[in-house]
């Protein structure tokens, strides 16, 4: 399926981890087994055991074969790697089934790696037809520091900003973040009720969401009903992401992907105002009545936000 360019960073949606080691992950593509998967990521980095990297990087080689093989609709593929260089073993590596990738996820994106990762994705892209993007994670001390955090993450963003067009996400380390301190939520609480850890989310939203989809941090907590304590703490927590600026979460179970999914999806009445910003008529004012009666919509105000709901909509659909 051929994506606009424009929606792409919204298609990735719930991005599902999965250990590059997973043998049978390809056959679980193939025949579409995982429900509402939008996305997924070979992951290279913390869920590979340091001893068992070089038996990861080969089955990860095996699969993409696999799936190069098969003739069946795929969601868009990412490969975590662990530093640079080893981005640029792993581009080596897998030399054309590279072509099967919509990019890698970078880990602890920072000042120390930024160039170099930036340098690598230039690179492959000077011999693909279709583009190769990077996903930075911001998930390392240096960007938590309270000292140097704003000024730090302007660093990165500018550094971002010259492939800014190679840049389908930033994302956000949650579990990294909430680690320095000792920190961890349950099923009834939100990343946001770690004061801590929601301070550095909103530096993130304020210096990079203006011009990138900010993916909001991963829920740990899974299980097979969808009515249960897990489910209702994810559903909140991304009715808040969604109000803050994050948009798509990182998932690490399949059965999370169907609530993500549907969390996406935008009210009819956010819909219909939407729609009404984006083609406005105007008469001389630039205020009316939404389409519930009950809220004011203004188009100099809200014509950012029209444009998400809408793409949210065309992606995810309408409850």
């Amino acid at each position: 399926m051929e994506i606009n360019i424009d929606e792409l960073p919204y298609h990735v949606g719930g991005l599902l981890y999965t250990p590059a080691l997973n043998d049978k992950i390809a056959d679980k593509l193939i025949r579409g087994k995982i429900s509402a998967l939008t996305s997924l990521v070979f992951c290279l980095e913390d869920s590979i055991m340091d001893e068992k990297l070089e038996d990861a990087e080969e089955q990860l080689k095996v699969t993409l074969a696999q799936l190069s093989e098969a003739n069946a609709e795929l969601p868009l593929l990412f490969v975590r790697v662990r530093t640079p260089r080893h981005m640029a073993r792993v581009h080596e590596f897998i030399g054309p089934l590279e072509k099967l990738l919509t990019g890698y996820v970078l880990p602890k994106f920072d000042n120390s790696n930024a160039d170099q990762y930036i340098s690598l994705i230039r690179e492959f892209n000077l011999m693909r037809e279709k583009k190769l993007y990077i996903m930075p994670i911001l998930e390392s001390r240096t960007v938590a520091d309270i000292q140097r955090r704003v000024p730090m993450m302007e660093e990165i963003k500018h550094k971002l900003d010259s492939v800014k067009e190679l840049v389908l996400n930033v994302r956000v380390g949650g579990n990294d973040f909430s680690n320095m301190y000792g920190l961890r939520r349950s099923k009834d609480q939100s990343i946001y009720d770690i004061g801590v850890i929601r301070d550095i989310l909103v530096n993130i939203i304020n210096v990079f969401a203006q011009d990138y989809v900010v993916s909001g941090p991963v829920w740990e907590y899974f299980g097979s009903d969808e009515n249960s304590d897990w489910a209702v703490g994810l559903k909140k927590e991304i009715k808040l992401d969604l109000i803050n600026g994050f948009i798509g979460k990182t998932a690490i179970h399949p059965s999370q992907l169907p609530v993500i999914f549907d969390s996406l999806k935008v009210s009819r009445s956010d819909y219909e105002d939407a729609r009404s910003i984006a083609d406005w008529k105007s008469d001389g004012y630039a205020v009316s009545k939404g389409s519930g009666g009950d809220r004011m919509n203004e188009v100099k105000c809200h014509l950012k936000w029209a444009k998400q709901i809408l793409t949210r909509a065309k992606v995810y659909g309408i409850v």
